[in-house]
Protein backbone atom coordinates (compact mmCIF):
# COMPACT_ATOMS: atom_id res chain seq x y z
CA UNK A 1 0.00 0.00 0.00
CA UNK A 2 1.45 3.35 -1.07
CA UNK A 3 1.92 5.95 1.66
CA UNK A 4 -0.42 8.92 1.63
CA UNK A 5 0.98 12.20 0.36
CA UNK A 6 1.51 14.97 2.90
CA UNK A 7 1.69 17.76 0.30
CA UNK A 8 -0.57 20.74 0.89
CA UNK A 9 -1.54 21.05 -2.76
CA UNK A 10 -1.60 18.85 -5.82
CA UNK A 11 -0.20 19.69 -9.24
CA UNK A 12 -1.52 18.77 -12.64
CA UNK A 13 -0.21 15.46 -13.92
CA UNK A 14 0.74 16.75 -17.37
CA UNK A 15 1.46 20.10 -18.94
CA UNK A 16 2.80 23.26 -17.38
CA UNK A 17 2.90 23.43 -13.57
CA UNK A 18 1.78 27.06 -13.80
CA UNK A 19 -1.95 26.33 -13.77
CA UNK A 20 -4.63 25.46 -11.25
CA UNK A 21 -5.58 21.89 -10.51
CA UNK A 22 -9.38 21.64 -10.67
CA UNK A 23 -9.44 18.78 -8.16
CA UNK A 24 -7.35 20.77 -5.67
CA UNK A 25 -9.54 23.87 -6.11
CA UNK A 26 -12.73 21.87 -5.56
CA UNK A 27 -11.26 20.13 -2.52
CA UNK A 28 -10.23 23.43 -0.91
CA UNK A 29 -13.65 24.98 -1.65
CA UNK A 30 -15.51 22.05 -0.09
CA UNK A 31 -13.36 22.10 3.04
CA UNK A 32 -13.74 25.87 3.47
CA UNK A 33 -17.54 25.85 3.08
CA UNK A 34 -17.84 22.96 5.51
CA UNK A 35 -15.67 24.76 8.06
CA UNK A 36 -17.69 28.00 7.74
CA UNK A 37 -20.96 26.16 8.36
CA UNK A 38 -19.45 24.40 11.38
CA UNK A 39 -18.31 27.71 12.86
CA UNK A 40 -21.76 29.22 12.28
CA UNK A 41 -23.45 26.34 14.08
CA UNK A 42 -21.07 26.58 17.01
CA UNK A 43 -21.64 30.32 17.26
CA UNK A 44 -25.42 29.94 17.24
CA UNK A 45 -25.25 27.22 19.88
CA UNK A 46 -22.98 29.17 22.22
CA UNK A 47 -24.80 32.51 21.98
CA UNK A 48 -28.44 33.21 21.17
CA UNK A 49 -28.22 37.01 21.56
CA UNK A 50 -27.10 39.54 18.96
CA UNK A 51 -24.05 41.70 19.58
CA UNK A 52 -25.50 45.21 19.92
CA UNK A 53 -22.10 46.86 20.41
CA UNK A 54 -21.03 46.29 16.82
CA UNK A 55 -21.74 49.42 14.77
CA UNK A 56 -19.77 48.69 11.62
CA UNK A 57 -22.08 47.13 8.99
CA UNK A 58 -19.08 45.67 7.15
CA UNK A 59 -17.75 43.90 10.24
CA UNK A 60 -17.38 40.11 9.89
CA UNK A 61 -19.47 39.69 13.06
CA UNK A 62 -22.50 41.12 11.24
CA UNK A 63 -22.36 38.68 8.31
CA UNK A 64 -25.02 35.96 8.39
CA UNK A 65 -23.72 32.51 7.53
CA UNK A 66 -25.50 32.57 4.14
CA UNK A 67 -23.93 35.80 2.86
CA UNK A 68 -20.52 35.45 4.50
CA UNK A 69 -17.95 36.30 1.80
CA UNK A 70 -15.21 34.02 0.51
CA UNK A 71 -11.97 35.68 -0.54
CA UNK A 72 -9.26 34.67 -2.94
CA UNK A 73 -5.84 35.75 -1.62
CA UNK A 74 -3.03 35.90 -4.17
CA UNK A 75 0.57 36.36 -3.00
CA UNK A 76 3.25 37.43 -5.47
CA UNK A 77 7.04 37.31 -5.40
CA UNK A 78 7.34 40.94 -6.46
CA UNK A 79 5.05 43.94 -6.27
CA UNK A 80 2.00 43.53 -8.48
CA UNK A 81 1.89 47.26 -9.24
CA UNK A 82 4.10 50.23 -8.43
CA UNK A 83 1.32 52.65 -7.42
CA UNK A 84 -2.20 52.51 -6.06
CA UNK A 85 -4.93 52.44 -8.69
CA UNK A 86 -8.25 54.07 -7.84
CA UNK A 87 -10.06 52.39 -10.72
CA UNK A 88 -10.52 48.68 -9.93
CA UNK A 89 -10.13 45.97 -12.53
CA UNK A 90 -13.14 43.77 -13.28
CA UNK A 91 -13.30 40.05 -13.98
CA UNK A 92 -16.54 38.44 -15.18
CA UNK A 93 -17.69 35.63 -12.88
CA UNK A 94 -19.70 32.59 -14.02
CA UNK A 95 -21.75 32.83 -10.79
CA UNK A 96 -22.70 36.35 -9.72
CA UNK A 97 -22.31 37.50 -6.14
CA UNK A 98 -25.31 39.85 -6.23
CA UNK A 99 -28.11 37.30 -6.22
CA UNK A 100 -30.61 39.11 -3.98
CA UNK A 101 -33.46 40.90 -5.84
CA UNK A 102 -33.84 43.33 -2.92
CA UNK A 103 -30.38 44.87 -3.32
CA UNK A 104 -30.51 48.67 -3.47
CA UNK A 105 -28.24 50.41 -6.01
CA UNK A 106 -27.06 54.03 -6.15
CA UNK A 107 -25.89 55.18 -9.59
CA UNK A 108 -23.43 58.08 -9.76
CA UNK A 109 -23.39 59.75 -13.19
CA UNK A 110 -21.73 62.70 -14.93
CA UNK A 111 -23.62 65.95 -15.35
CA UNK A 112 -26.44 66.23 -16.28
CA UNK A 113 -28.17 63.37 -14.47
CA UNK A 114 -31.60 63.84 -16.10
CA UNK A 115 -30.68 61.85 -19.20
CA UNK A 116 -29.79 58.78 -17.12
CA UNK A 117 -32.97 59.07 -15.04
CA UNK A 118 -35.02 59.19 -18.22
CA UNK A 119 -33.17 56.15 -19.58
CA UNK A 120 -33.92 54.11 -16.45
CA UNK A 121 -37.58 55.17 -16.54
CA UNK A 122 -37.85 54.22 -20.24
CA UNK A 123 -40.21 51.30 -21.06
CA UNK A 124 -37.39 49.39 -22.76
CA UNK A 125 -35.38 49.32 -19.52
CA UNK A 126 -35.88 46.04 -17.56
CA UNK A 127 -38.39 46.69 -14.74
CA UNK A 128 -36.66 44.33 -12.28
CA UNK A 129 -33.36 46.19 -12.62
CA UNK A 130 -35.05 49.61 -12.57
CA UNK A 131 -36.66 48.67 -9.26
CA UNK A 132 -33.25 47.98 -7.72
CA UNK A 133 -31.76 51.33 -8.84
CA UNK A 134 -33.29 53.53 -6.17
CA UNK A 135 -31.05 56.59 -6.54
CA UNK A 136 -29.43 58.44 -9.46
CA UNK A 137 -27.19 61.37 -8.57
CA UNK A 138 -24.65 63.40 -10.51
CA UNK A 139 -21.12 63.95 -9.30
CA UNK A 140 -21.72 67.71 -8.97
CA UNK A 141 -24.72 67.26 -6.66
CA UNK A 142 -22.88 64.54 -4.76
CA UNK A 143 -20.05 66.91 -3.94
CA UNK A 144 -22.39 69.76 -3.01
CA UNK A 145 -24.76 67.76 -0.78
CA UNK A 146 -22.49 65.21 0.92
CA UNK A 147 -19.49 67.12 2.21
CA UNK A 148 -19.55 66.24 5.92
CA UNK A 149 -18.49 62.93 7.42
CA UNK A 150 -21.92 62.33 8.93
CA UNK A 151 -23.71 62.80 5.61
CA UNK A 152 -21.23 60.50 3.87
CA UNK A 153 -21.81 57.79 6.46
CA UNK A 154 -25.56 58.11 6.01
CA UNK A 155 -25.15 57.78 2.25
CA UNK A 156 -22.90 54.74 2.66
CA UNK A 157 -25.37 52.96 4.92
CA UNK A 158 -28.42 53.78 2.76
CA UNK A 159 -27.47 51.60 -0.24
CA UNK A 160 -25.95 48.18 -0.78
CA UNK A 161 -24.08 48.80 -4.06
CA UNK A 162 -22.65 51.97 -5.59
CA UNK A 163 -22.12 52.17 -9.35
CA UNK A 164 -20.34 55.06 -11.07
CA UNK A 165 -19.53 56.00 -14.63
CA UNK A 166 -15.95 55.00 -15.40
CA UNK A 167 -15.29 58.54 -16.67
CA UNK A 168 -15.61 59.96 -13.15
CA UNK A 169 -14.50 56.98 -11.05
CA UNK A 170 -11.06 58.46 -10.32
CA UNK A 171 -12.57 61.71 -8.93
CA UNK A 172 -14.80 60.00 -6.38
CA UNK A 173 -11.95 59.15 -4.00
CA UNK A 174 -11.44 62.85 -3.27
CA UNK A 175 -15.18 63.50 -2.90
CA UNK A 176 -16.19 60.46 -0.82
CA UNK A 177 -12.97 60.12 1.15
CA UNK A 178 -12.07 57.42 3.61
CA UNK A 179 -15.72 56.89 4.55
CA UNK A 180 -16.06 54.85 1.35
CA UNK A 181 -12.46 54.00 0.45
CA UNK A 182 -11.19 52.78 3.81
CA UNK A 183 -12.73 49.36 3.04
CA UNK A 184 -13.69 47.75 -0.26
CA UNK A 185 -17.35 46.62 0.20
CA UNK A 186 -18.84 50.09 -0.48
CA UNK A 187 -16.39 51.46 -3.02
CA UNK A 188 -18.08 52.59 -6.25
CA UNK A 189 -17.84 50.05 -9.07
CA UNK A 190 -17.08 51.49 -12.53
CA UNK A 191 -19.65 50.92 -15.26
CA UNK A 192 -19.44 51.98 -18.89
CA UNK A 193 -22.30 54.41 -19.66
CA UNK A 194 -20.83 55.84 -22.85
CA UNK A 195 -22.46 55.23 -26.23
CA UNK A 196 -20.57 52.83 -28.50
CA UNK A 197 -18.10 54.58 -30.76
CA UNK A 198 -18.90 54.42 -34.49
CA UNK A 199 -16.50 52.53 -36.67
CA UNK A 200 -14.06 54.76 -38.52
CA UNK A 201 -14.03 54.66 -42.28
CA UNK A 202 -10.90 53.10 -43.70
CA UNK A 203 -10.72 55.46 -46.70
CA UNK A 204 -11.26 58.65 -44.71
CA UNK A 205 -8.43 60.96 -45.78
CA UNK A 206 -9.43 64.09 -43.84
CA UNK A 207 -10.96 64.44 -40.38
CA UNK A 208 -14.64 65.28 -40.16
CA UNK A 209 -15.54 68.97 -39.99
CA UNK A 210 -19.06 68.40 -38.62
CA UNK A 211 -19.76 70.01 -35.24
CA UNK A 212 -19.73 67.71 -32.25
CA UNK A 213 -23.07 66.73 -30.77
CA UNK A 214 -24.04 68.04 -27.39
CA UNK A 215 -24.40 65.53 -24.53
CA UNK A 216 -28.12 66.29 -24.32
CA UNK A 217 -28.63 65.22 -27.93
CA UNK A 218 -30.62 61.92 -27.89
CA UNK A 219 -28.42 60.49 -30.63
CA UNK A 220 -25.28 60.94 -28.53
CA UNK A 221 -26.68 59.06 -25.51
CA UNK A 222 -26.50 55.34 -24.91
CA UNK A 223 -29.74 53.43 -25.41
CA UNK A 224 -31.61 52.23 -22.28
CA UNK A 225 -31.22 48.52 -23.17
CA UNK A 226 -27.45 48.99 -23.48
CA UNK A 227 -27.32 50.75 -20.11
CA UNK A 228 -29.19 47.86 -18.52
CA UNK A 229 -26.87 45.35 -20.17
CA UNK A 230 -23.76 47.13 -18.90
CA UNK A 231 -25.15 47.39 -15.36
CA UNK A 232 -26.09 43.70 -15.26
CA UNK A 233 -22.68 42.75 -16.60
CA UNK A 234 -20.96 44.91 -13.96
CA UNK A 235 -22.99 43.30 -11.18
CA UNK A 236 -21.70 39.91 -12.34
CA UNK A 237 -18.03 40.85 -12.02
CA UNK A 238 -15.42 40.66 -9.27
CA UNK A 239 -13.47 43.82 -8.50
CA UNK A 240 -9.69 43.70 -8.16
CA UNK A 241 -8.25 46.60 -6.16
CA UNK A 242 -4.52 46.90 -6.80
CA UNK A 243 -2.06 48.39 -4.31
CA UNK A 244 1.75 48.60 -4.26
CA UNK A 245 2.16 45.32 -2.39
CA UNK A 246 2.73 41.63 -3.01
CA UNK A 247 -0.76 40.54 -1.90
CA UNK A 248 -4.26 41.20 -3.21
CA UNK A 249 -7.67 39.86 -2.16
CA UNK A 250 -10.69 39.34 -4.41
CA UNK A 251 -14.21 38.39 -3.34
CA UNK A 252 -15.09 35.20 -5.25
CA UNK A 253 -18.09 33.69 -3.48
CA UNK A 254 -20.53 33.43 -0.61
CA UNK A 255 -21.02 30.86 2.11
CA UNK A 256 -24.35 29.89 0.49
CA UNK A 257 -22.60 28.80 -2.74
CA UNK A 258 -21.96 25.22 -3.72
CA UNK A 259 -18.32 24.06 -3.83
CA UNK A 260 -18.50 23.81 -7.63
CA UNK A 261 -19.62 27.45 -7.88
CA UNK A 262 -16.79 28.68 -5.67
CA UNK A 263 -14.24 26.63 -7.62
CA UNK A 264 -15.53 28.00 -10.94
CA UNK A 265 -15.27 31.60 -9.70
CA UNK A 266 -11.76 30.98 -8.36
CA UNK A 267 -10.61 29.65 -11.71
CA UNK A 268 -12.19 32.61 -13.54
CA UNK A 269 -10.53 35.20 -11.29
CA UNK A 270 -7.12 33.52 -11.49
CA UNK A 271 -7.40 33.35 -15.29
CA UNK A 272 -8.31 37.05 -15.43
CA UNK A 273 -5.39 37.98 -13.19
CA UNK A 274 -2.88 35.99 -15.20
CA UNK A 275 -4.05 37.38 -18.54
CA UNK A 276 -3.53 41.08 -17.82
CA UNK A 277 -2.07 41.83 -14.39
CA UNK A 278 0.50 39.27 -13.27
CA UNK A 279 2.55 36.45 -14.74
CA UNK A 280 2.42 32.91 -13.39
CA UNK A 281 6.14 32.93 -12.57
CA UNK A 282 5.57 35.90 -10.26
CA UNK A 283 2.88 34.07 -8.23
CA UNK A 284 3.97 32.61 -4.91
CA UNK A 285 0.68 31.22 -3.59
CA UNK A 286 -3.10 31.20 -4.10
CA UNK A 287 -5.37 30.72 -1.07
CA UNK A 288 -9.08 30.97 -0.28
CA UNK A 289 -10.45 32.02 3.10
CA UNK A 290 -13.42 33.42 4.98
CA UNK A 291 -13.55 36.46 7.29
CA UNK A 292 -12.89 34.36 10.41
CA UNK A 293 -11.08 31.33 9.00
CA UNK A 294 -7.55 30.38 8.11
CA UNK A 295 -6.45 30.43 4.48
CA UNK A 296 -6.59 27.12 2.63
CA UNK A 297 -3.97 26.65 -0.11
CA UNK A 298 -5.07 26.19 -3.71
CA UNK A 299 -1.73 26.58 -5.47
CA UNK A 300 1.82 26.94 -4.12
CA UNK A 301 4.94 27.79 -6.09
CA UNK A 302 8.02 25.62 -5.89
CA UNK A 303 10.38 28.60 -6.28
CA UNK A 304 10.19 31.50 -3.86
CA UNK A 305 11.98 33.93 -6.19
CA UNK A 306 11.46 34.93 -9.79
CA UNK A 307 15.21 34.71 -10.44
CA UNK A 308 17.34 32.07 -8.75
CA UNK A 309 20.36 34.33 -9.25
CA UNK A 310 18.97 36.61 -6.54
CA UNK A 311 19.75 33.94 -3.93
CA UNK A 312 23.29 34.32 -2.52
CA UNK A 313 25.38 31.62 -0.92
CA UNK A 314 27.11 32.17 2.41
CA UNK A 315 30.39 33.20 0.78
CA UNK A 316 28.63 35.56 -1.61
CA UNK A 317 26.61 37.07 1.22
CA UNK A 318 29.79 37.70 3.24
CA UNK A 319 31.43 39.29 0.21
CA UNK A 320 28.39 41.52 -0.29
CA UNK A 321 28.68 42.70 3.33
CA UNK A 322 32.36 43.54 2.81
CA UNK A 323 31.56 45.53 -0.33
CA UNK A 324 28.82 47.40 1.51
CA UNK A 325 31.29 48.24 4.29
CA UNK A 326 33.87 49.49 1.80
CA UNK A 327 31.25 51.61 0.08
CA UNK A 328 30.32 53.20 3.39
CA UNK A 329 34.01 53.85 4.06
CA UNK A 330 34.32 55.79 0.82
CA UNK A 331 31.21 57.81 1.66
CA UNK A 332 32.77 58.92 4.94
CA UNK A 333 31.92 57.21 8.20
CA UNK A 334 33.46 55.28 11.07
CA UNK A 335 34.44 51.71 11.68
CA UNK A 336 32.16 50.33 14.35
CA UNK A 337 33.79 46.99 15.02
CA UNK A 338 34.91 43.72 13.45
CA UNK A 339 32.46 41.53 11.54
CA UNK A 340 32.20 37.76 11.71
CA UNK A 341 34.94 37.35 9.12
CA UNK A 342 37.31 39.79 10.79
CA UNK A 343 36.28 42.74 8.63
CA UNK A 344 35.32 46.06 10.13
CA UNK A 345 31.83 47.49 9.79
CA UNK A 346 31.71 51.11 8.72
CA UNK A 347 28.89 53.14 10.20
CA UNK A 348 27.99 56.18 8.12
CA UNK A 349 27.46 59.53 9.80
CA UNK A 350 29.68 58.86 12.87
CA UNK A 351 33.21 59.85 13.79
CA UNK A 352 35.99 57.35 13.31
CA UNK A 353 36.89 55.55 16.49
CA UNK A 354 40.15 54.05 17.62
CA UNK A 355 40.35 50.30 17.07
CA UNK A 356 42.59 48.08 19.21
CA UNK A 357 44.04 51.17 20.93
CA UNK A 358 45.70 52.51 17.77
CA UNK A 359 44.87 55.99 16.51
CA UNK A 360 43.21 56.03 13.12
CA UNK A 361 43.73 58.39 10.24
CA UNK A 362 41.08 60.36 8.48
CA UNK A 363 38.91 58.36 6.15
CA UNK A 364 39.27 60.75 3.21
CA UNK A 365 39.81 64.29 2.00
CA UNK A 366 37.74 66.96 3.67
CA UNK A 367 34.79 68.19 1.74
CA UNK A 368 34.62 71.67 0.29
CA UNK A 369 32.05 72.69 2.84
CA UNK A 370 34.32 71.71 5.72
CA UNK A 371 37.27 73.57 4.19
CA UNK A 372 35.22 76.71 3.69
CA UNK A 373 33.98 76.52 7.26
CA UNK A 374 37.54 76.11 8.57
CA UNK A 375 38.74 79.15 6.60
CA UNK A 376 35.87 81.25 7.93
CA UNK A 377 36.68 80.17 11.49
CA UNK A 378 40.36 81.10 11.03
CA UNK A 379 39.50 84.55 9.68
CA UNK A 380 37.08 85.16 12.54
CA UNK A 381 39.67 84.11 15.13
CA UNK A 382 42.28 86.42 13.58
CA UNK A 383 39.85 89.34 13.59
CA UNK A 384 38.89 88.68 17.21
CA UNK A 385 42.57 88.59 18.16
CA UNK A 386 43.17 92.00 16.58
CA UNK A 387 40.15 93.44 18.36
CA UNK A 388 41.35 92.17 21.73
CA UNK A 389 44.80 93.67 21.13
CA UNK A 390 43.35 97.07 20.22
CA UNK A 391 41.11 97.00 23.27
CA UNK A 392 44.10 96.20 25.51
CA UNK A 393 45.99 99.13 24.00
CA UNK A 394 43.09 101.52 24.56
CA UNK A 395 42.83 100.46 28.19
CA UNK A 396 46.54 101.03 28.67
CA UNK A 397 46.35 104.55 27.17
CA UNK A 398 43.39 105.43 29.37
CA UNK A 399 45.22 104.18 32.47
CA UNK A 400 48.31 106.19 31.56
CA UNK A 401 46.31 109.39 31.09
CA UNK A 402 44.72 108.92 34.49
CA UNK A 403 48.14 108.53 36.14
CA UNK A 404 49.41 111.68 34.33
CA UNK A 405 52.04 109.92 32.36
CA UNK A 406 52.65 109.62 28.68
CA UNK A 407 51.02 106.95 26.68
CA UNK A 408 53.23 104.07 25.79
CA UNK A 409 51.93 102.26 22.81
CA UNK A 410 51.83 98.52 22.95
CA UNK A 411 53.44 96.34 20.43
CA UNK A 412 50.42 94.82 18.81
CA UNK A 413 49.42 94.23 15.29
CA UNK A 414 51.39 97.27 13.99
CA UNK A 415 54.63 96.07 15.61
CA UNK A 416 54.85 98.83 18.30
CA UNK A 417 56.35 98.48 21.75
CA UNK A 418 54.13 96.98 24.41
CA UNK A 419 52.68 99.12 27.20
CA UNK A 420 54.28 98.83 30.61
CA UNK A 421 51.41 98.32 32.97
CA UNK A 422 51.91 99.79 36.44
CA UNK A 423 49.62 99.49 39.36
CA UNK A 424 48.05 102.69 40.57
CA UNK A 425 48.85 103.77 44.02
CA UNK A 426 46.12 104.56 46.44
CA UNK A 427 47.36 108.16 46.85
CA UNK A 428 47.26 108.82 43.12
CA UNK A 429 43.74 107.61 42.89
CA UNK A 430 42.65 109.82 45.83
CA UNK A 431 44.39 112.83 44.25
CA UNK A 432 42.42 112.43 41.07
Amino acid sequence: MAPESTALTTKVESGSPYQLDQAQTLRASSALLKHIKTLAQQKEASSSTKNLLTTDPTSPDNFPSEVEPIWLVLSAKKFITDKQQLKPRKVLLPHTLNTSPNTSICLITPDPQRQFKDAIAHPSFPPALAKRITRVISVKKLEAKYHSFESKRQLRDSYDIFLADDRIISYLAKILGKTFYKTTPKRPIPVNLQPPKPREKQNAALPSTKPKKEPTDPKSLIAPPLIAKEIERTLSTAQIHLHPSTTTSVKVGLASFMPEQVAANVEAVVAGLMDKLIAWRNVRAVHIKGPNTMALPVWLAEELWTDEGMILEEDEAAEAKVKAAQKGKRDGGALEGPMDGGEEVLVKGTKRKEIDGAPTEETGAESRRKKAKRLVDEEMSKEMKERREKLRQQKAEARAMIEGKGVVKSKGVDGEEPVKNKKKSKKAIEAV
